[in-house]
């Protein structure tokens, strides 16, 4: 057992607890996550590790991403792990939409990308597409060949956003 925080639809909040030092939020009877000594696990099965919640020292804040994706570009378009990120489409070589599960709160976001190389002669480069219009629930992005600025294909895109 453990302590089980719930927001009920019919009695509002309702807690039960023991001694097992865990802590699970429920909705309406249904987990949502869990928190104990090891992390915190959503039930998605995706865990935070509790030594990763506390990395940032210093007195500056620290701000999360609000959205993150791995994602091989070349061949069949497939999302390897992302947060927030329902899908990406494939626009034709080297040009994809990210799409985020929650919109962000506006258009103005900061998008930092990353590529895996590729071969010996081509080194990937991920940027915006500045040709379409960004908005604040999809992210417009090319990938192309360093050294000749053709549109490529590459097998390893990242992208996260922060807001």
């Amino acid at each position: 057992m453990s302590t089980i925080i719930n927001a009920d639809t019919s009695n509002g909040l309702k807690l039960t607890s023991d001694t097992s030092g865990e802590i699970k939020l429920q909705s309406a009877g249904a987990d949502i996550a869990t928190v104990n000594s090891s992390g915190i696990t959503m039930a998605s099965g995706k865990t935070l590790p509790a030594t990763s919640l506390t990395t940032a020292s210093g007195s500056a804040p620290s701000y999360s991403a609000r959205a993150w994706v791995n994602f091989n570009g070349s061949g069949t378009v497939a999302i390897r792990d992302s947060e927030n990120v329902s899908s990406i489409t494939d626009n034709g070589t080297g040009n994809y939409t990210m799409n985020f599960t929650t919109a962000m709160s506006d258009a103005n976001y900061c998008a930092v990308f990353g590529s895996e190389y590729t071969s010996n002669s081509i080194a990937g480069i991920v940027c915006e597409n500045t040709g379409t219009t960004r908005t604040a629930s999809a992210l417009q992005v090319r990938s192309g060949n360093s050294s000749s600025a053709g549109a490529v294909n590459l097998i390893a895109i990242q992208i996260a956003i922060f807001s």
